[in-house]
């Protein structure tokens, strides 16, 4: 044998041994910073938008807008998400203590989604403003257009609804409607919540009656 091929081989082998680690460390440590700087990003400035007897926590980048009804005491448009075709809207609504009963708009609610594919879920929790009940609501949204008086609709498939109805004591029931493409809502979710400081954790499941 020719020892002199053996050991080139031999130190080949090893070169390619450490090659194959430090690539593997590479990824590694690659993989952690990508996670570091994940952690590191700051969360989105927020802004106070006092709205008669509530206060909404909601990031900066939600455009308030003037309500395009007498119904609505404030809206948002929140920019669209890569992947979807339109922006979403929160809409506030307060109509002096009145407004109908709970059930009867959270079934008006999931109604405004077609049959078909809709899934529903309702919760309830408490939050420092009032007790509230959430609707989570996907499907095809039948979206209001034009003068309500109208009631003209255009189906949006791919839709999701997050509803609440926030009780202030003394006060009445407001109406919080984020609504639009799935995937812009559901980034906006989290904020949503905390906007009015609920815990999705501490929310137990509500049942509409029959």
């Amino acid at each position: 044998m020719d020892l002199s091929i053996s050991n080139r081989n031999r130190c080949l082998s090893i070169v390619l041994s450490l090659a194959v680690v430090c690539a593997f460390g590479a990824v590694g440590i690659a993989a952690d910073d990508a996670k570091k700087d994940e952690k590191a990003k700051p969360a989105e400035a927020t802004k106070d938008v006092k709205i008669d007897d509530i206060t909404l926590k909601v990031p900066e980048s939600w455009k308030q807008q003037e309500p395009t009804s007498n119904s609505r005491k404030a809206q948002f448009k929140i920019e669209k998400v890569e992947g979807d075709s339109e922006s979403a809207e929160l809409a506030v609504f307060f109509f002096g203590g009145s407004g109908g009963g709970v059930d009867a708009n959270l079934k008006r609610w999931v109604s405004q989604f077609q049959d078909k594919e809709r899934k529903a879920k309702i919760t309830q929790g408490e939050s420092p403003q009032g007790k509230y009940v959430f609707a989570d609501i996907t499907g095809t949204y039948n979206m209001p257009i034009g003068p309500i008086v109208q009631q003209k609709t255009k189906p949006l498939p791919g839709a999701r609804m997050l509803g609440v109805i926030l009780s202030v004591e003394g006060k009445g029931n407001y109406f919080l409607k984020l609504t639009g493409p799935e995937k812009t809502v559901a980034a906006a979710a989290k904020a949503f919540r905390d906007s009015f400081g609920a815990d999705a954790s501490k929310e137990k499941e509500l049942k509409l009656d029959e």
